[in-house]
């Protein structure tokens, strides 16, 4: 029996859900990046990255080639950077209105 379409968003979603993995698509944004460079931008284990590698590679999200000794992986397509970009978008309205409470919450407190 075919997985409901909202349960594969869900998972696709729990697929995300880590810090590393968020910031391994972010740093692929830019262009294909050998391990060793995301190693050095995340400053993580090698056994740590390369789990989480291992994930985004499983979903499809990320491809890896080989260049002589060096693996090298990029984006599956460009809708991963758009997804980001929306993740961005939401998280600026949402911490805007947050702000906006924090602003009247202080305000409340200093007011006679």
């Amino acid at each position: 029996m075919p997985v409901p379409l909202y349960e594969a968003k869900a998972e696709f979603f729990r697929m995300l859900g880590h810090p590393v993995r968020i910031r391994v698509l972010e740093l692929l944004q830019d262009g294909p990046m050998p391990v060793r460079d995301l190693l050095a931008a995340i400053e993580i284990e090698a056994s740590s990255l390369s789990q989480q590698l291992a994930v985004l590679r499983r979903s499809g999200i990320v491809t890896a080639t080989r260049e002589g000794s060096t693996v090298v992986y990029e984006l599956a397509g460009g809708d991963v950077a758009d997804l980001l970009a929306a993740a961005r978008r939401i998280l600026s309205v949402l911490l805007a209105g947050q702000q906006e409470l924090l602003d009247e919450l202080r305000a409340a407190q200093s007011a006679p």
